[in-house]
């Protein structure tokens, strides 16, 4: 659990980090989910970089995006290309400073990077659950999550941060378990979806459904419906970027090409790398997974949930201390949405900072290395005045 990571040469990374796991639900003891269903056995992968101080205090739990996993820095081996998902935020001296801090990140119940899914195997047919998997919400998902938390003996944790569906699950844990949650920090997130994020969703789940080769969910040691997932991840990629963005970095330029063809093809640089995203995306991510986890944000509301239509009541809950952070160029999330939030939390006298960062890069943003970011997580997390890890 607190094993120690050696950082690599120039100290700027975690170094060499381990993918763990967690089991529990055994049956008949089924993990009880929103929708009245149950499910059971569950596993949550889980890493963790930093070392856990003797009262356990100086924990940081960090919650990923749609598509996200449990790695979100370092690396599995020296020769990987590429580091977690958060290496620009966690690490020694960054903006999560694992000097200090005992960093956690999950993978989310029903995704297919380690933590129980669509594609994991269904103890009661042998077979994988495809869609007779159930309905899962953030809530489970949180859930989840606490029953790592409770594994590891974390009673207090100091901060829950993480961006999009991330966000989202801050904010739950916020609600869910007030009494754990000393702060958090909610990036480009929302309380519940718009019609135009629900939207998007559904074409995407559409694209999925409507490829032959998904097979109503099936199509596990078939043929997969690559097709329809790398349509689901280029609509979603859109959402992800912004006007100003797409034309700072592609504008009308061609591709690998002086004049048009007069011929359908990727002929526009916009289109060559949204293609480039969708095939890349069906390498590593299960289409049955995209389908509950979309439902899942499309579905999350947390005043419905907990302040029968009133984010007021829901956030009365709390008893943490707030750094909501939006984008100025986020339109899948915009900053009214977390100016809502924030709204609701000031109307119960709750100790929350908010701050719009001006970027151009549209939703992604919180994803891409910026020295402001890292400037408001530590300065928020130094406020805390907590005691000194004793590592």
């Amino acid at each position: 659990m607190g094993k120690a990571i050696e950082h690599d040469q120039d100290g700027s990374t975690v170094g060499i980090v381990e993918k763990q796991a967690f089991t529990f639900a055994e049956q008949p003891n089924e993990l009880a989910l929103e929708s009245g269903a149950g499910i059971g056995p569950v596993t949550i992968a889980y890493e963790s970089c930093g070392t856990l101080n003797k009262d356990k205090t100086n924990v940081i739990l960090v919650l990923h995006a749609l598509s996200g996993d449990s790695h979100m820095a370092g690396f599995y081996k020296p020769e990987d290309p590429k580091p977690g998902w958060w290496d620009s935020m966690v690490g020694p001296g960054k903006g999560i400073d694992t000097d200090k801090y005992f960093v956690i990140c999950s993978n989310i119940l029903g995704s297919c990077m380690g933590s129980t899914g669509p594609a994991s195997i269904n103890p009661a047919t042998g077979q994988e659950y495809a869609i007779d998997f159930p309905m899962i919400t953030i809530t489970d998902m949180v859930k989840a999550q606490k029953e790592l938390m409770d594994h590891l003996g974390i009673k207090k944790i100091l901060s829950v941060i993480g961006g999009s569906v991330g966000g989202m699950q801050v904010l739950e844990w916020c609600v869910r378990y007030p009494e754990m949650v000393v702060s958090a920090v909610p990036l480009a997130t929302t309380c519940r979806h718009s019609a135009l994020a629900i939207a998007f969703n559904e074409v995407a789940r559409q694209s999925i459904m409507a490829d032959p080769n998904w097979n109503n969910g099936g199509y596990y040691g078939g043929k997969k419906p690559d097709m329809g997932l790398a349509i689901a991840r280029m609509i979603g990629h859109i959402t992800y970027l912004s006007d100003e963005s797409m034309r700072l970095k592609f504008g009308r330029k061609l591709q690998n090409r002086s004049a048009l063809s007069f011929e359908f093809g990727a002929e526009f640089q916009v289109e060559s790398y949204l293609q480039y995203q969708g095939n890349k995306f069906i390498e590593r991510f299960d289409a049955n997974s995209f389908l509950y986890i979309t439902k899942a944000a499309d579905y999350f509301d947390l005043a419905r949930e907990y302040g029968k239509g009133s984010l007021v009541k829901a956030f009365s809950r709390c008893q943490s201390k707030f750094l909501v952070i939006s984008y100025s160029s986020d339109w899948l999330y915009p900053t009214y949405q977390s100016k809502e939030m924030v709204k609701a939390m000031k109307k119960n006298d709750m100790d929350v900072s908010f701050c719009e960062i001006d970027a151009q890069w549209g939703h992604d943003a919180f994803l891409l290395p910026d020295s402001r970011l890292d400037n408001l997580i530590s300065g928020f997390l130094r406020s805390l005045c907590h005691d000194a890890p004793a590592i």
